[in-house]
């Protein structure tokens, strides 16, 4: 069924391995396997870094990944955060996967939150799901909630009622 062919070469013409492919309309709903092989798959931006030496002050955001290996004294929002062994976070942290293995001092708020053994956090946590290794120091509160990101109350609504 498969077999190696020169056909995605370089200075080789592509060319269609069997005459039926050929012959098939263009509105053919069942793509080649040549239509797969002449794509490549879109490769995924790697993650932001920041480096052990670097202090930030100030509030990062990005809809990509980011991995903290210094000191930021803001708030974060990202898609994916993970904060590294020997990072600091002294602020609110938000994105949809937080992978904590430093210290945050500041709200959590993520999707999914997992804390590992090295973990250090000071504050409370807002997450759907939740992963605490033995080892990790958590000091505050937890609450689950189906959407953490949401951080506004209704428009009209005082924040006194929207607690109760």
């Amino acid at each position: 069924m498969f077999s190696k062919s020169k056909i995605n070469e370089p200075g080789t013409p592509a060319t269609p391995s069997t005459p039926d492919t050929a012959a098939k309309p263009a509105t053919s709903p069942a793509p080649s396997a040549s239509d797969f092989k002449s794509s490549a798959p879109k490769a995924k931006p790697p993650a932001s870094q920041l480096s052990t030496d670097l202090h930030i002050t100030g509030n990062l955001k990005t809809s990509g990944d980011i991995q903290i290996e210094g000191t930021v004294d803001g708030d974060i929002r990202a898609h994916l955060l993970t904060v590294g062994e020997g990072a600091t976070v002294n602020g609110e942290c938000m994105a949809d996967d937080v992978v904590v293995n430093g210290r945050i001092v500041g709200t959590v708020r993520g999707l999914k939150v997992r804390l590992t053994s090295t973990a250090r956090v000071e504050g409370d946590i807002i997450h759907k799901t939740i992963a605490i290794e033995s080892g990790a120091h958590f000091e505050g509160s937890v609450q689950r909630q189906d959407d953490p990101l949401n951080t506004g109350t209704p428009k009209g609504t005082p924040k006194a009622a929207a607690k109760e």
